[in-house]
């Protein structure tokens, strides 16, 4: 059931009517419509379907099977036979504008260097091409921008053609095509001759301006972001937004900015330089207070405490500071969180204890998991256990262990 294809005969139709072939369900549940030709563009080619309404109704996707054109709508439309469908303007005429963009984009990457584009994604903001190139400076970038929007300002016709597979050999063609009948040429006299069936403006100065916005490696290749028309405005309007704001908080001007702004990384570095330092001699003080508190089970020191909330890296840090301090006791430290508890276990060098088979016996009572090596490790779990019934059962391991090892 082929529709007739009404956006490739005049892609500014922005309402029409149409007579109903039919309609259906798919294999998800979605009530689709098929019309006998329709200005519904349909999702393909890169470029992302229309929406807008059928008799009022919300048109949220649109499809091609088998020449089938199925429009997707919120809810059956009945029994009449004349449908009215509007479609939304303002994001067709924006996937125009991005897709003539990207053609141009990457007609001048070629142009100006050779870099050929291997992939093309039109996002709801963002739009990105994929160079089959490995690095791409700003020089490069700077120059091809301008090349792409010399074009833009020279309001170059954008024609598109259907061709036979006999006839290519009169084009000359920036990539392969993938098709050998129904070949659509979307042509920019002397800069582009490109396969493509999507929409386009009929000039490249509709297309307004292009904007490269980064560009970041993607394995062996490079992602280029971009935007064309109203959104280089909204970007140009994000961007000053923020610009402004950063103005007030800084205290500087724009061509101040980044000079202010690498002063207060400097002074941030220094200042979390100078906190470390203060946190380590406060973890050193903890540690020899924590020595000076240790008890005495079975012959042996024994440091311990219980922590709520404790960062881990500052009990690892704190576990190794009062070991190497003092070499003849073992550190059993908790910190216990809202649904979890989380232990250090630690010995100083003289001790003959393992402290990863303790960990080893005590992580399957709470669900947990955990390890590390014969002087240091730590697990965590779920709280089925109090926190001190994990330290009574943390120091009963060891000292079971030591008498297991020498009974």
């Amino acid at each position: 059931m082929t529709t007739e294809k009404l956006y490739y005969e005049d892609q500014y139709i922005r309402s029409f009517t149409s007579n109903l072939l039919k309609q259906d369900k798919d294999e998800n549940g979605r009530f689709y419509i098929v019309l006998e030709k329709t200005a519904f563009y349909p999702t393909g080619g890169g470029q992302p379907h229309d929406i807008g309404t059928i008799n009022g109704i919300n048109v949220d996707d649109v499809v091609e099977v088998d020449g089938e054109i199925r429009h997707f709508i919120e809810k059956p439309i009945g029994e009449q036979n004349e449908c009215n469908c509007d479609i939304n303007w303002e994001r067709r005429f924006d996937h125009m504008q991005q897709h003539a963009g990207q053609h141009i984009l990457s007609a001048a990457f070629e142009e100006a260097y050779g870099y050929k584009t291997i992939s093309f994604h039109l996002g709801k903001e963002i739009c990105t091409i994929d160079l089959d190139i490995a690095k791409l400076t700003e020089e490069e970038a700077d120059a091809v921008e301008k090349l792409a929007n010399h074009i833009i300002i020279e309001n170059l016709p954008i024609d598109a053609k259907w061709v036979t597979e006999s006839e290519l050999e009169h084009y000359s063609l920036r990539k392969e095509l993938s098709v050998s009948e129904n070949i659509r040429l979307v042509i920019i006299p002397n800069f582009d001759h490109n396969g493509c069936g999507g929409t386009h403006p009929s000039s490249t100065g509709q297309v307004q301006s292009l904007k490269i916005l980064q560009w970041e490696k993607q394995k062996k290749h490079t992602r280029v972001q971009f935007v064309c028309g109203k959104r280089v405005t909204t970007q140009l309007s994000q961007k000053q937004k923020v610009i402004q704001s950063l103005t007030g908080v800084l205290n500087a001007p724009q061509d101040k900015m980044e000079e202010a702004v690498n002063r207060i990384m400097k002074q941030s570095k220094e200042l979390e330089k100078n906190l470390e330092e203060l946190k380590n001699k406060l973890l050193d003080y903890e540690a020899s207070m924590l020595i000076h508190e240790q008890q005495t089970v079975d012959n042996i020191k024994i440091v311990k405490k219980i922590f709520h909330n404790y960062p881990i890296p500052d009990l690892q840090k704190l576990a190794r500071i009062i070991v190497k301090k003092t070499n003849d006791v073992l550190v059993f430290f908790i910190n216990e969180q809202e649904d979890k508890l989380q232990f250090v276990c630690a010995k100083g060098s003289e001790l003959p204890f393992n402290m990863n088979e303790v960990v080893k016996r005590n992580i399957p009572p709470i669900n947990g998991k955990g390890g590390g090596n014969d002087s240091f490790a730590q697990g965590g779990g779920e709280k089925v256990l109090s926190a001190n019934q994990l330290m009574g059962e943390l120091i009963g391991s060891a000292l079971t262990l030591k008498n297991e090892k020498y009974s």
